[in-house]
This record gives structure tokens, sequence and C-alpha cells, in this order.
């Protein structure tokens, strides 16, 4: 199998190739922007699969299809699963939320070597994408969570949530009165729902809203430590692989 991997972040890059490695899967190239992919292609026999970051350092790597009939099939690899993550999966198009886990990884890959997509769809889904990631017009995001507490249901706005955080495989809301509540669904159930400009997803067990940060502290190995408000029972660590999209999103 040929598989290359467009990743702007070598760190990551590399990180995700030594996870392919332990599949047996070897990657032939790695490429870092969207100047670079357009030249590769360019020059280059096309591979079978491509594990694409959206956001790469000279642009949306979906310039790199402006320019270039791509003849592969995608795997995204992204942090903006708050605008995609419907359009993947109406499109069927399969993706890797960052930082990337193993078992996501292989399901990924085994789905791709099971149905590889029909390349005729291809750019099809790739323009829908485009459209909702550049253009996300008329979302409705989440306002309020309904509470039942005893006999009574109590309402939170979102204006009032510090983060949303799991433990012990719960999902709970952290509130700006110092207070938690258990709620249903996973963390990735709720961050398809909340407005992107107000929340953050800083790693696999934290999702933290803008107004409730009140510190931000460098970390080790080039990761950052957030102070919240209210919330002090465990660390809140943005992990490397999200550093630079949690800057840009406090930018």
């Amino acid at each position: 199998m040929n598989v290359i991997i467009i990743e702007d972040e070598k760190p990551a890059a590399r990180r995700l190739s030594r996870m392919l490695a332990e599949l047996d899967i070897e990657v032939n190239t790695m490429l870092h922007s969207v100047e670079e992919s357009i030249n590769w292609f360019q020059n280059n026999q096309h591979p079978d699969l491509i594990f694409l970051d959206i956001q790469l350092s000279d642009g949306l790597s979906f310039e790199i299809f402006e320019e270039i009939e791509v003849k592969s099939a995608i795997i995204f690899t992204t942090a903006y699963d708050e605008y995609a993550l419907k359009a993947f999966k109406l499109n069927s198009i399969d993706y890797l939320l960052k930082p990337i886990d193993e078992d996501e990884l292989k399901v990924a890959v085994d789905k791709f070597k099971e149905n590889q997509p029909k390349q005729t769809d291809l750019q099809v889904n790739i323009d829908d994408i485009r459209k909702l990631l550049i253009n996300p017009i008329d979302r409705k995001f989440k306002k309020r969570f309904t509470i039942k507490i005893g006999q009574h249901i109590k309402i939170i706005h979102v204006d009032e949530i510090e983060c949303f955080y799991s433990e012990n495989k719960a999902t709970y809301i952290q509130t700006n009165s110092n207070r938690n509540y258990l709620i249903d669904n996973s963390l990735e159930h709720w961050q398809e729902q909340l407005d992107p400009e107000q929340f953050f997803r800083v790693n696999r067990t934290f999702i933290v809203h803008i107004n409730a940060i009140k510190d931000i502290v460098s970390y080790t190995n080039s990761r950052l430590q957030l102070k919240l408000h209210s919330y002090d029972a465990d660390e809140i660590i943005v992990s490397r692989e999200r550093v630079k999209d949690f800057k840009n999103w406090i930018d």
C-alpha cells in the first residue's frame, strides 16, 4: 500500500508514521504544506491513501485540490471536528481527531481496506466538507442544558459552564459557581453541539469555555497548563498536538 502523510506539524507527522508502522503500513512520504504537496503531486504517482491535515502552515489543504485532481483515498486528521463532523458522517469520508488514538487509527485503516471509496465520488465529498468548514452559516449550537436533580430539573446556560470533563467513563459539567453535574453522553457527543468560538477541546478529558480561563502557564514538552476560575480538581493540560490550534483559538 502506497501511503503519504500531509501534516504541517512534523512531530505529529512522525508520531502518525510510527503508529502506522505498528499496523505494518509504511509511509512513503511526509509533506508539510500546500505548496510542497502540489509540487509533489505534479511529479509523483498518486498514493493509495492520504492522511491529510486540514489546516496546513500556508493555508487549508483543500487548496491542493484546486490545483490537482487527487486520485487517492483520504483520511482526514483534524482538530476541526466542531465544523466537519456532520459532513464527514454524511459523506462517509473517514477522519481522525487529534491527538490520534491508536484504536481509532486501526478502525479507520481497516475501513479503508474493506471499503475503498470510489474515486469518482471523492471531489464531491471534499467540496461539501470544504463549504462547511469555510462557511459554517446558520449552524445552531446548544444554548442550555437541563439537569435532573432529584424531583427537580435545573437549567444551566452555556455561559455558566466552565468546562466539560470525563471521569471514570462518565461526563460532567463544571459551572462557574463551582458545582459539577453528571450529564448523559460523551465529550465527543457534546463537542459537536458546542459553539467552537466559546469552547475548545484541550485534550481527551476536557472541553473548556474561553471565559473560564484564568491563567495559561508553559508546561513540559511544549504543552500548556490552564488555570480555571473555579475548577481545580485536576491539572488541565493542553496536549502538545493541540497547542497550535489552542493559541489560534484564544487569539
